[in-house]
């Protein structure tokens, strides 16, 4: 499908699979940005401009490539849930966003150092999590699932059991929305079918 060079600069494995899903061959950097926000900063303001501080790091690396870069963020009640940093802190998010609705923004960013391009855009997906029992909570943190995803769960993988509902991308939820992703590069022409 892909007709240029693309990378993905961010260190998610569930990132490159996405697109790797997609049919694209996807090189990738690993950024080196602050990755945290100015406060009293809006959860999607958060997430674009991250994605676009990954996104500028990997065009200048790879001046001649298209280059994706993404954020995502868990929000419940305006306050964002980063990675726990230990187990008592995963189960404090978990027991949080219990029985209750979250949102899950991600900000991604589409660019090209040599074409001087470069396309920002943020999506939202709402997620109702299921009335979770201390047991659950307590063996889902015992897994080593919770501590590298945002919020503190994995959709795609056993903290599937606690999600009830979501309302938009399910992609968006694992990291990427796909869906506006693709039609981005569709529409820098860094990508045809």
């Amino acid at each position: 499908m892909d007709k240029n060079k693309l990378v993905l600069a961010s260190r998610s494995p569930r990132r490159k699979e996405l697109l790797e899903q997609m049919g694209l061959d996807i090189d990738i950097v690993t950024p080196d940005v602050n990755e945290t926000g100015e406060p009293g900063q809006s959860p999607r303001n958060f997430v674009t401009v991250l994605s676009e501080k990954k996104a500028r790091y990997g065009m200048h690396q790879h001046e001649d490539a298209w280059v994706i870069a993404a954020d995502t963020i868990v929000v419940k009640d305006n306050q964002i849930l980063g990675k726990p940093r230990d187990r008592e802190n995963a189960i404090h998010m978990l027991e949080f966003m219990s029985g209750r609705t979250h949102s899950v923004f991600t900000g991604y960013t589409v660019g090209h150092g040599t074409k001087r391009q470069m396309e920002t855009h943020a999506v939202e997906t709402q997620v109702l999590f299921k009335t979770l029992t201390n047991t659950e909570i307590l063996w889902y943190t015992d897994t080593d699932e919770p501590y590298d995803k945002a919020g503190g769960y994995a959709v795609q993988g056993l903290g599937a059991f606690m999600v009830q509902k979501i309302c938009g991308s399910y992609t968006n939820v694992v990291g990427l929305p796909v869906c506006e992703v693709i039609q981005t590069l569709k529409s820098l022409e860094a990508i045809q079918f």
